[in-house]
């Protein structure tokens, strides 16, 4: 296991380039099952979670060949249907496999992906959607076990507690496109991903209408092409860049980066004081004059991304006064609260909202990451700390994020990673 050794109070500077999206890149190698042909998803960053997706592809049979951050599947005579748990479990997106194994098999046997440090994220919408399609599906000893003569077309909606699902949208929206008839999906998820996802789909011939919007229509058709795609850029990477040199008072010219993806973290970064400029095809982020203290509420996209709460949360224990940051999407996100509060952050926790009060200066300390995004709160935390802190568990950050300790080194960071003794 390793840890990353940081020491604080240098201010970044300089260009980076933003990786391809994790979250995308996932779903559509998932969708490489609807297909025999081959298919080409170029951009797809190096990552733990990617890793186990061709792990998992590779299981079912599909040949799956790896240039830098290219990817070529082929997945001509997969047999298998089964995505077992020892991979299920590691990365919650696996489960997109569901809605491919039942529209080109007709059968399928996927693991549950688990619990999570950042609350419970059932996946009764996916299921709730396949059923609609005409899948039966039981679950029995931590499997979901699938049969389906055809599945069907219909309307339905994908509501869940907490709002739209993207891995739930991703799926159903898979499964439809091999479909007998039309597909209404409402209440479909928004984000960025998943319009990626659906143009994929549509270069492989799917007929689809609305992605990006919260009504979705699919027209089934009879077999899916191959395709050859590049993937959109992360821009939970990009928003961690913005706040990394944000909360060190730095610059920096953030590459690849797309404003229309990060129209609400911009948004609060502005009323928090910090200067962004879009300028071609990146956004540059000036050193900040004055912070100011800010609330944000989680939400679906085009809200504030669960994603970025942690490290927004970062950036706002240095801003004097308080700061109420609110959890709608996982109220159970915060995780790391308690590892900010050894830096000497001062937050209290009132059900789903963190009250955050400012203060002058965090200082180095040994702490523990407990998820991916609460992993990126800590370095940047730790960036602009006094003194050295030490980061455990970064595997979690491995899962997220490519390289980004040493692309953080380049723009004037002071980072070690070293094994945990």
């Amino acid at each position: 296991m390793e840890k990353l050794v940081i020491r604080g109070g240098r201010p970044l500077k300089g260009s980076v380039q933003v990786s391809g999206s994790k979250n995308a890149s996932l779903p559509i190698l998932a969708a490489a099952l609807l297909t025999d042909e081959l298919c080409v998803l170029e951009g797809v960053p190096a990552l733990r979670d990617v890793a186990t997706m061709i792990r998992l592809l590779r299981n079912f049979g599909a040949k799956v060949t790896q240039e830098g951050h290219r990817i070529i599947v082929d997945p001509r005579g997969y047999q298998n249907t089964e995505a077992p748990y020892k991979l299920v479990s590691t990365m919650r997106a696996s489960f997109c496999v569901l809605g491919p194994l039942l529209a080109k098999h007709r059968q399928a046997k996927v693991s549950l992906p688990g619990g999570c440090v950042i609350g419970p994220r059932p996946v009764d919408i996916h299921l709730k959607g396949l059923k609609a399609l005409g899948a039966h599906l039981n679950i029995d000893g931590g499997y979901v076990y699938g049969k389906t003569r055809e599945l069907r077309g219909t309307t339905i909606y994908l509501g869940g507690a907490y709002g739209s699902s993207v891995l739930g949208t991703a799926n159903v929206m898979m499964a439809a496109a091999l479909a007998r008839g039309r597909t209404l999906i409402e209440n479909a998820a928004c984000e960025p991903e998943v319009t990626d996802l659906a143009n994929v789909l549509i270069k492989m011939g799917a007929k689809i209408q609305g992605q990006g919007t919260p009504v979705v229509a699919v027209e089934g058709v009879r077999r899916l092409n191959g395709f050859t795609h590049k993937v959109i850029p992360d821009r939970i990477e990009a928003g961690t860049f913005m706040l990394a040199a944000a909360v060190t008072g730095g610059e920096l010219i953030i590459q690849g980066a797309r404003p229309d993806h990060l129209g609400a973290v911009i948004d609060k970064m502005k009323e928090a004081g910090i200067e962004i400029k879009g300028q071609d095809g990146s956004l540059k982020v000036s050193p900040r004059k004055r912070l100011r203290p800010v609330d944000v509420t989680t939400l679906p996209y085009p809200g504030f991304p669960t994603d970025m709460q942690a490290q927004m949360m970062a950036l706002m224990c240095q801003a004097p006064g308080i700061s109420v940051i609110t959890e709608k999407i996982y109220p159970d996100r915060f995780m790391h609260v308690a590892e900010l509060g050894r830096m000497g952050a001062q937050i209290k926790l009132e059900g789903a909202s963190a009250i955050v009060q400012g203060v002058r200066r965090l200082s180095g300390a040994p702490v523990m990451a407990s998820d991916l995004r609460a992993s990126a709160a800590l370095v940047l935390a730790a960036m602009a700390a006094k003194g050295t802190s030490e980061v455990s568990r970064i595997y979690h950050l491995d899962r997220g994020y490519d390289r980004i300790d040493e692309k953080l080194t380049r723009l004037g960071a002071e980072i070690q990673r070293e094994k945990m003794e």
